[in-house]
């Protein structure tokens, strides 16, 4: 796995107010046509503003229980297949896979993880994401 943060999302109780408040600072807002979710573009980095109750969901663990309810840590694969790979990498170290890798919605790949202190773990391969060498995101428009 390579050293490497591509997006972050903040699970939100109310997304059209935090989503005013983003743009708000200023924070360039990108793919305003994706529904249900809030993307900015930061340096290098996506931030993205998702429902609470969809974001724990999507992990497959429970509102009451999710022990990072408001946080999901996203790394972004170069392919489909390193979406697997990661997964058993962090098994392996003794992480949780919280839902196993599966087809996407948004027609891509995923699965999630629990770190060792339950800190959530999107790891996805989305072909509308593409990572620049040094593993750096840019979100289309």
């Amino acid at each position: 796995m390579e050293p490497r943060l591509s997006l972050v999302t903040l699970g939100v109780a109310d997304l059209v107010r935090a989503t005013t408040f983003y743009e708000g600072l200023g924070w360039p807002r990108k793919i305003i046509a994706a529904e249900g979710v809030a993307f900015f573009q930061l340096n290098g980095i996506g931030l993205s503003l998702y429902p609470r109750a969809d974001l724990v969901a999507d992990a497959g663990v429970p509102l009451q229980t999710a022990p990072s309810q408001g946080l999901t840590l996203a790394y972004n694969t170069r392919n489909r297949d390193e979406v697997d790979t990661v997964l058993v990498q962090a098994e392996a170290l003794g992480g949780c896979v919280t839902c196993p890798a599966r087809e996407a919605a948004w027609g891509g790949y995923h699965g999630h993880f629990a770190d060792l202190d339950g800190f959530l773990w999107e790891v996805a391969w989305n072909p509308s994401f593409a990572l620049a060498a040094d593993g750096g995101l840019s979100l289309p428009e």
